[in-house]
């Protein structure tokens, strides 16, 4: 068996740190070297797969399959470094289970699992950190484990539907896009020449589909330019304050679909803030982190006038009085909540709410896109169909 190249990263008996390579026939085989040479093993991956140039990704979904499986281990008596090494064997995703290995060598060398956890902030956000960092005190990984799995997989079902219901009008545009470029580029030159001939006096929809026509012919490295120009400034100008203050301006106010932005934002909120507090998060931490997951730069300025408030002593139903952002209702039930002392269990059954509000927002969207998509394509098509027959139809005529 042909030797394998293993990059460490080891702590001596007087914790001093190193690291290096070295070769041995399997991952087992380096391991027990360094140990029997007195090292405390922080990290061991093979070099092989980190040179990868085409590494396989580490999804959502395996992070949320991992968890739940840990959740149930843990649960059952299972010390947590034996859990994660025992879901790293049977992973077969080498990226996944390069990450396993090297929280279980954490684990191993002394480091909370929340620390762990934390030199990976791509995979797991601060929520997650949070929330087993709060069960670290308390003694409750493995219900913490799956409470924190059930907060993810919701998550990610309501991306996927969001994803769902805006990918069929994405689809039709592209596809109405393309037909448009087809016909104006390849069918209404065809035409061209016959008409000069003639001579005749073009109609003018047919006039405004040659000018178009010739534009996107003679200047199709100016419609190549703008649309570049125009995915860059959306691609870096997410990444900056007036840009995301625009962009999702946009998704919050926008016809038809702005009410499902809404919904969906203020689902995640509810979520993320009553899963926190039940999880034993602190009340400031808790509208902390809800501020950094809403996903809208307006719903985050709300949370953080919420935590500046609620540090100088006010409610949150209080804090959010008045704020458009919120529906009436949803301040209510937080007030009842809090005066109840119950607010963790009310938001729990407000998020549920919020989740079947944002099923029937997309349904109720998807239904009204649809025809309003079939209908800017017929119109299009039919604009252009119109342009080439109403010239050939006064040819019919002698015209």
């Amino acid at each position: 068996m042909s030797a394998t190249t293993f990059q460490y990263k080891v702590r001596d008996n007087l914790g001093k740190q190193h690291a290096g390579e070295m070769e041995a026939e399997n991952r087992d085989e380096a391991a027990h070297k360094l140990r029997h040479d007195g090292f405390h093993i922080l990290n061991l991956e093979e070099e092989e797969e980190s040179l990868n140039l085409f590494p396989k990704r580490v999804k959502k979904s395996d992070i949320i399959y991992a968890t739940a499986q840990l959740a149930i281990m843990v649960d059952t008596g299972i010390t947590l470094s034996s859990a994660i090494a025992g879901i790293a064997e049977q992973e077969d995703n080498p990226a996944f289970r390069t990450l396993l290995n090297d929280l279980k060598n954490r684990v191993e060398g002394g480091e909370d699992f929340s620390s762990a956890l934390a030199q990976h902030p791509k995979y797991f956000d601060k929520t997650f950190i949070s929330m087993v960092k709060a069960s670290e005190h308390t003694g409750t990984l493995g219900e913490m484990l799956e409470r924190v799995a059930t907060y993810l997989r919701n998550e990610l079902e309501t991306r996927a539907k969001v994803r769902a219901a805006l990918a069929y009008p994405g689809v039709m545009a592209a596809l109405a896009i393309c037909v448009t470029i087809f016909l104006l580029t390849f069918v209404l030159p065809k035409f061209t020449p016959l008409f000069e001939r003639k001579g005749m006096k073009l109609p003018t929809p047919t006039i405004i589909m040659m000018t178009l026509s010739h534009a996107l012919i003679d200047y199709w490295w100016a419609w190549l330019v703008g649309g570049a120009v125009i995915g860059l400034t959306y691609w870096f100008g997410r990444k900056t304050v007036p840009g995301r203050k625009v962009i999702d301006w946009f998704k919050i106010n926008a016809p038809i679909v702005g009410v499902m932005f809404r919904k969906v934002t203020i689902s995640r909120s509810i979520r993320t803030l009553g899963t926190m507090i039940q999880s034993g998060v602190s009340m400031l931490e808790a509208i902390r982190l809800t501020s950094e997951v809403s996903g809208n730069i307006y719903y985050e300025q709300s949370w953080n006038r919420v935590l500046d408030e609620i540090t100088q002593g006010n409610r949150i139903c209080e804090a959010l009085q008045g704020d458009p952002l919120f529906p009436k209702t949803l301040i209510q039930m937080i007030a009842a909540g809090e005066e109840t002392g119950q607010l963790d269990f009310v938001l729990q059954k407000v998020s549920v709410y919020y989740d079947r509000e944002v099923e029937m927002s997309l349904k109720t969207a998807t239904s009204m896109i649809e025809p309003i998509m079939i209908t800017i394509m017929g119109v299009v098509v039919g604009g252009i169909g119109l342009g080439l027959m109403l010239p050939i139809f006064q040819l019919s005529r002698g015209g």
